[in-house]
């Protein structure tokens, strides 16, 4: 099974060998008006990634920027930079579609401000917040610069084409600081061929699936508000009305931010940006991760400590560890855990590119996206992707490989290790005799830290999926005998890979004493236009009765004696099996109907609706019932196709990165 073949793979072979050709405003801050909620003129702001890291040097300052005609910021290389000032495209008479209570809540914004002018104005990039119009200065919105291996071959400088950050903004309340940015905000120097704007078809959909990743507990970038830009016509296949999303995240770099850096052989802003990642991003050195005890064999070594300071250098010579390790192996863990929820509940990004491939661990920039519907583990959603590399099955092991390329960046301050803050080292870089030494320390490094990665994607895969099968406790035996007897079955018959363990949730261990008993219970895992797959509905039937009986004999174990269950803990397990098994997730042809609504029939409620749902998704319905102290009135017809069995012609759709 696929996850038996993940376990074992071996990693993408190291190139680090092509290291050695690199060898030779003011931190403006806005504090909160008020300590828990307030208005978007008001919550804190600051603009630590600008004060911090170098800008485009056409543009040094926002007033350069800002004095310079909007039609005159357009596509261009450029270097020796992080970022670029450039403000939103001006847009006339915006209109506000949808926000999401969850990310107001969690910005800090008070309720009701998304009716004021301020706000609309503000997520449509008409209202530039922090800027002195008079003084010329102040806080200015800005793109990043990065590049990116796509489809596996170098694609050159990328960066923010469409997407314009506004300002960073800390949640008193909780104390996490979020970075605000607008996608669909016209052209920046980093736009290459294209437009600089976004279609509300794509922008439908990721305003809807980041907040449902959120809600689903998997790490996610976020959306706040939807707008729909009137007099904007956007030209893909077709022309398409423009939107703009308002999305935010702890940070939005990504691994391409390294590897336009590795290309230019820019060595000093390698240097720099790691180091604001590990302060600025992760809250400072000691808060990484240090060396297991057994690199080699990490399931054998207790967790890694943290708290070290920021010199210390850990392990043998031949592997030494310094600070820059640490770095690595927290963006690589996190990723292994973000990786490992997506094949829990189904989800495939669809263009796993490395600019696509975020630092903080995030499920970041969504196109052809989907959630599976049939299992199929060589299912991709993106009909671009003619050799499945994006596929469900291979995304853990293309994770990896993207991390292996951001190893590869990090390689000469990886492989220096106690010398990395050597002044020599630092300045002038690795002498050749020197640079074979450093080569075989990183790859070292990244080749243990890679079997972290491969125990820390299954150790947190095998925990979501025992929660999802309601077993309390995890045996070895589960992963063969159950997760993959029943990935098995699902894909033999076809079946729905989230609605087996939603209807699962539902099966009572009374109900499957008996052969018989188990095989006719088999068919509410059926589509009601039958079996599609192998051997039809009688085999159908036997095939599942016998998963059945499995995994009744491990419920009794887990939350009974062995031979009976209490209908209490029955109970108690299905209820638990329902937190975790969502009832509603928005699949291709949910999102598609949609989109057909609002953009033919004006339909704007709708989005409201499938917003709630996607906030609440393990809920058994939800008109008619109480939500923040509220009745919520909802759609239960909508409601009730949503969640049940998928269309035939909507099942295992396909679309295209065109958005």
């Amino acid at each position: 099974m696929l996850f038996r073949r993940i376990a074992h793979r071996s990693l993408p072979h190291l190139r680090l060998a092509q290291m050695a050709s690199q060898f030779s405003t003011n931190g403006a801050t806005i504090p909160a008006a008020n300590a828990t909620t307030a208005s978007i003129n008001n919550i804190p702001k600051s603009w630590t990634f600008t004060s911090k890291l170098p800008p485009d040097s056409l543009f040094p300052t926002p007033a350069d920027s800002h004095k310079t005609p909007r039609d005159e910021i357009g596509p261009r290389q450029v270097r020796d930079a992080l970022f670029t000032w450039v403000r939103p495209q001006p847009v006339e008479k915006p209109e506000l579609l949808a926000v999401s209570p969850a990310a107001m809540r969690d910005l800090g914004i008070i309720e009701g401000d998304e009716k004021t002018d301020d706000f609309v104005n503000t997520v449509a990039g008409n209202k530039l917040q922090g800027w002195d119009e008079e003084k010329q200065e102040g806080g200015y919105p800005w793109a990043q610069c990065y590049g990116g291996f796509q489809f596996g071959q170098w694609a050159g400088q990328l960066g923010d084409g469409r997407a314009i950050s506004l300002f960073e903004t800390t949640n008193p309340s909780t104390g996490i600081c979020y970075e605000l940015q607008l996608k669909g905000a016209g052209l920046t120097p980093y736009s290459r061929f294209a437009d600089g704007k976004a279609v509300l078809r794509s922008s439908i959909r990721e305003f809807i699936v980041s907040e449902a990743l959120n809600a689903l507990g998997i790490p996610t970038t976020r959306a706040l508000s939807l707008t729909l830009l009137p007099g904007v016509r956007v030209r893909r296949e077709t022309t398409e009305p423009g939107a703009i999303v308002a999305r935010f995240a702890q940070s939005w770099l990504r691994i391409g931010n390294f590897d336009i850096l590795r290309a230019r052989g820019d060595r000093d802003l390698i240097r720099k940006l790691a180091t604001y990642v590990a302060e600025d991003v992760f809250g400072g050195w000691e808060t990484l991760p240090g060396r297991l005890d057994d690199p080699d064999k990490p399931g054998e070594s207790a967790p890694p400590k943290r708290n070290i300071s920021v010199d210390t250098i850990e392990g043998p010579e031949e592997s030494a560890e310094n600070r820059f390790a640490r770095l690595y192996r927290e963006i690589v863990r996190r990723n292994a855990l973000t990786v490992a929820k997506w094949q829990a509940y189904g989800f495939m990004n669809g263009v796993l590119n490395t600019d696509n491939t975020s630092l903080f661990g995030l499920s970041i920039d969504f196109g052809p996206f989907a959630f599976m519907d049939n299992f199929d583990p060589s299912y991709t959603p993106n009909h671009d992707d003619f050799m499945l590399r994006y596929s469900y099955r291979n995304q853990p092991s293309i994770i990896w490989w993207n991390l292996v390329r951001l190893g590869e960046s990090l390689g000469e301050l990886l492989g220096a290790g106690s010398r990395v803050d050597d002044p020599k080292f630092v300045e002038d870089g690795v002498k050749e005799e020197e640079a074979q030494g450093i080569i075989d320390r990183a790859e070292k490094i990244i080749m243990q830290i890679g079997e972290e990665y491969k125990y820390v994607f299954l150790t947190e895969y095998k925990k979501v999926m025992t929660a999802r099968f309601g077993l309390k406790n995890y045996k070895d035996s589960d992963f063969d005998e159950l997760f993959s007897g029943a990935l098995d079955t699902m894909e033999a018959l076809e079946l729905d890979f989230n609605l087996f363990f939603r209807r699962l949730s539902s099966v009572k261990v009374d109900e499957l004493e008996t052969q018989e008993a188990r095989q006719d219970k088999a068919s509410v895992f059926f589509y009601k236009d039958g079996v599609t797959g192998i051997g039809g509905e009688a085999e159908g039937r036997k095939r599942v009765g016998e998963w059945l009986e499995k995994w009744r004999q491990r419920i009794l174990e887990d939350w009974g004696d062995g031979q009976t269950i209490p209908d209490e803990q029955d109970r108690e397990r299905m209820q638990a099996m329902k937190k975790v098994n969502p009832n509603f997730i928005p699949r291709g042809w949910v999102l598609d109907e949609i989109i057909k609504r609002v953009e033919k029939n004006d339909e704007t409620d709708v989005l409201d609706r499938v917003m709630h749902m996607a906030l609440h998704p393990f809920e058994e319905g939800w008109a008619g019932r109480i939500f923040n102290g509220k009745e919520y009135e909802g759609d239960t017809d909508e409601e009730t196709r949503w969640t049940s069995d998928v269309p035939r012609l909507g099942r295992a759709m396909q679309c295209s990165c065109s958005s």
